[in-house]
């Protein structure tokens, strides 16, 4: 049984697969998804849902851009960012929702996983919890687990 995480991660590089990491924030998200979505991954053992973003391996969002980008510099800065203490801040909280949601490494910055759903015409916690639902099984399934 010790062997079984490495044999993981040695299975994945062969398969050209990056694992998938254990710990994840979860952004804002328009009407409140980042909340059931949460509940869900946590619920469902998919992650490790933490609360301080610096901490995570991996965020998922519903917003890409330069918004977003700034704040993984501020989370996880590189060298090649930019000290961008003079910029202004932006909210990550969204007017209304596209439908897409992307799994992002933190540090790297690269999106390991995306899935897109049509929003519902109406926005209410039993369509939200039905999405968070969804999403964290195809996260679950993505992740091998």
């Amino acid at each position: 049984m010790k062997w079984f995480p490495v044999l993981f991660v040695l299975s994945s590089v062969a398969l050209g697969q990056r694992p998938v990491s254990r710990s994840v924030y979860v952004f804002p998200m328009a009407a409140g998804l980042d909340q059931y979505l949460a509940s869900q991954i946590t619920q469902d053992h998919v992650m490790q849902v933490v609360a301080d973003p610096k901490l995570a391996d991996t965020v998922l969002t519903d917003r890409l851009g330069e918004a977003f980008e700034q704040s993984l510099a501020k989370l996880h800065p590189r060298d090649e960012d930019p000290d961008d203490s003079e910029a202004p801040h932006h909210s990550f909280r969204s007017s209304g929702t596209k439908g897409t949601v992307f799994l992002v490494d933190a540090k790297s910055r690269e999106v390991i996983w995306s899935d897109y759903e049509k929003p519902a015409r109406t926005v209410s916690g039993k369509s939200l919890n039905r999405r968070a639902e969804r999403l964290a099984k195809k996260l679950q399934a993505m992740a091998g687990k």
